[in-house]
């Protein structure tokens, strides 16, 4: 069985990228238990990268895959999504050797993301420091005028 083989994850997935239809806007991957390799859908919900954050552990690895809705006036509206690779601080050391393998397979089902943030901190998911890095990676700014960057 492979890593991201849980049909729960693609349906989470979907929902997250279901921008129309649904509230759903994360969903983090969880390890089964300590010793697994293979990945369930923890926790999903509707309150973006800031209640995304509330379920991150220590001692754990995770995956988080968020919708986040940006503009630079009323008249642009676009969605763009986030990968977050969460490595808590007190994760063991085989788990952290076996991730860089693990995430390719992840990156195999959560395929579509405008930009990955890496992080070993809760403080590292700053709502509005994504939102920089989104338009940093989105090209064009056309509200340079109020932009901090």
């Amino acid at each position: 069985m492979g890593i991201c083989d849980d049909p729960e994850i693609l349906k989470a997935y979907d929902e997250v990228c279901d921008v129309d239809k649904n509230e759903v806007n994360w969903i983090l991957l969880t390890f089964a238990d300590t010793k697994s390799n293979i990945l369930k859908v923890g926790h999903k919900g509707t309150g973006g990268i800031d209640e995304l954050k509330e379920h991150l552990k220590e001692d754990e690895a995770a995956f988080g895959y968020v919708r986040v809705p940006m503009s630079n006036d009323p008249l642009s509206q676009r969605t763009k999504f986030v990968l977050v690779s969460w490595i808590g601080q007190q994760l063991s050391y085989m788990r952290r050797a076996r991730l860089s393998v693990q995430k390719s397979d992840v990156t195999k089902v959560l395929r579509y993301f405008s930009i990955e943030v890496p992080a070993t901190e809760r403080t590292e998911l700053d709502a509005d420091d994504i939102l920089v890095q989104l338009k940093k990676a989105g090209g064009a700014n056309y509200d340079r005028q109020t932009s901090n960057y």
